[in-house]
């Protein structure tokens, strides 16, 4: 009973700020992760193999780095009590900064632009992990209830939604409206500076989106134990690895950001060179948007019929399902739609879950240990995201030089060899099909609800229905 007058902690106001957030960071997301790759081969001209070194060296630095941000975030004590919240006002401009910079062309050599692109890649990754963990803590320490955090989740994946759409869906009109495709449907070279005017408008948008979170919402769940202590990063991980959803889930993490990777990265060479249009990206976007958002919304009511292990599975199941006509005839626009389609249906339904067992993996975690340790469970899922997308960036540019892509030909007006299209095509299609095989796996082993009621009885606490 306690629990129901509790209801309804979350009003509008604060969900918006929520939702404005995680736009503005989805922003960033799909356009750093369905352009940074194109951006880097077909405008600057950098060799792929060089490009899939870069990101390799910058996966390194984030092993390296985002843990210990984290376990020093976690014991930076600010004045106002909140362990999270504020982070919002110090990443603000260094985030967007390293964003834009990444769309820069200095107009030297390609010694230099790598040189150059790494610099301002490795600060870009530091702003990023800070980023991370208003982005993945927050929902957890607005309310400890369930109901409030689907809710939060829910507008939290309808500004994901929106953020993808201004990322991927409006970038081509976001680069007409800036001077750049006049007179060709590929982007290609000439088009850097309108690019780069691109990525300083949405840089704005992710001052605008830190801004709003930070004065719309509130941290209210506060640690319950007085030890505010000082925790090393041996003694902070073995209390992590005491919760055995936290590793799950951050395996659940990976394979969700390797999916969504894969579909955003794939749909510009898709469209650019199998459908030679890369402006057809923006229709199938848009179409994956729709859904994204449809599936935002019922989500919620979805998990609460038929529970969270059923609702991860089903996702993935969508996922596999939906690729099966375009794994069959890539060729075929309507497919490419078809698969578009079911991954917006499936992983919106994966996002929100995933956040709704992090935000119960806090809970665990500070039952067992009774430390709060939101800033390492918000830079461990951060990690394990980056390493996703590292992984199909290395990926992805390895298959194009096997394949024997060559970046010249979008200036000449020559498309790709058949052995890229077909590369192309696997990296949109059957790969990811086998991408969401493993997700359905982990999903089915994950199942926060069950260890949080068996550590609350152990500690003689109240349990979740």
């Amino acid at each position: 009973m306690a629990e129901k007058k509790k209801k309804g902690l979350i009003g509008f106001l604060e969900k918006l700020g929520f939702m404005g957030y995680s736009a503005s960071t989805n922003i960033v997301f799909n356009f750093k992760s369905t352009y940074y790759k194109y951006f880097l081969t077909s405008i600057l001209l950098i060799d792929p193999l060089a490009v899939s070194n870069m990101v390799l060296i910058g996966t390194i630095w984030d092993i390296v780095n985002d843990p210990l941000i984290g376990v020093w975030a976690n014991n930076v004590h600010f004045r106002s009590g909140e362990k999270v919240r504020p982070w919002l006002l110090w990443v603000a401009l260094p985030y967007a900064l390293g964003f834009v910079f990444l769309f820069c062309d200095f107009g030297v050599s390609e010694k230099w632009d790598i040189i150059l692109g790494l610099v301002i890649f490795f600060f870009y990754e530091i702003a990023n992990t800070f980023r991370g963990i208003p982005y993945n803590g927050m929902g957890g320490l607005a309310s400890g209830l369930d109901e409030d955090r689907k809710a939060i989740n829910s507008f939290r994946s309808l500004g994901a939604c929106i953020g993808s759409g201004v990322g991927a869906v409006a970038v081509p009109m976001i680069v007409k409206m800036f001077g750049g495709l006049r007179d060709h449907k590929v982007i290609n070279s000439s088009d850097a500076g309108a690019v780069f005017k691109g990525a300083c408008f949405m840089g704005v948008l992710i001052v605008i989106g830190c801004l709003l979170h930070y004065f719309t919402t509130r941290e209210r769940i506060k640690q319950t134990s007085e030890n505010e202590e000082d925790l090393g990063i041996i003694e902070t991980y073995r209390m992590l690895f005491r919760c055995k959803s936290w590793v799950r889930n951050m395996l659940y993490v990976m394979f969700y950001g390797i999916s969504t990777c894969l579909m955003t990265s794939s749909i510009t060479y898709y469209c650019a060179y199998v459908l030679n249009d890369s402006t057809k990206s923006t229709p199938i976007m848009a179409a994956y948007l729709v859904f994204s958002i449809i599936f935002s919304i019922i989500t919620p009511k979805i998990d609460s019929l038929l529970g969270r292990k059923k609702t991860m599975a089903l996702a993935a199941l969508i996922q596999i399902v939906g690729k099966i006509p375009f794994i069959l005839n890539p060729g075929n626009e309507i497919n490419a739609y078809i698969n578009a389609i079911s991954a917006g249906m499936g992983l919106t339904m994966t996002f929100i879950m995933f956040n709704v067992n992090r935000n119960n993996i806090s809970d665990i975690v500070e039952i067992i240990n009774g430390r709060r340790l939101d800033t390492m469970v918000s830079t461990g899922d951060s990690l394990v995201s980056k390493i996703a997308e590292a992984a199909v960036d290395k990926l992805f540019l390895v298959a194009l030089v096997a394949a024997g892509f060559n970046a010249s030909l979008a200036d000449q007006g020559v498309n790709q060899n058949a052995a890229t299209q077909n590369t192309i095509c696997a990296l949109l299609g059957w790969i990811p099909a086998l991408v969401a095989v493993a997700l359905m796996i982990v999903a089915l082993t994950i199942d926060t609800q069950k260890e949080y009621n068996e550590v609350a009885l152990a500690a003689g606490k109240e349990t979740k229905e």
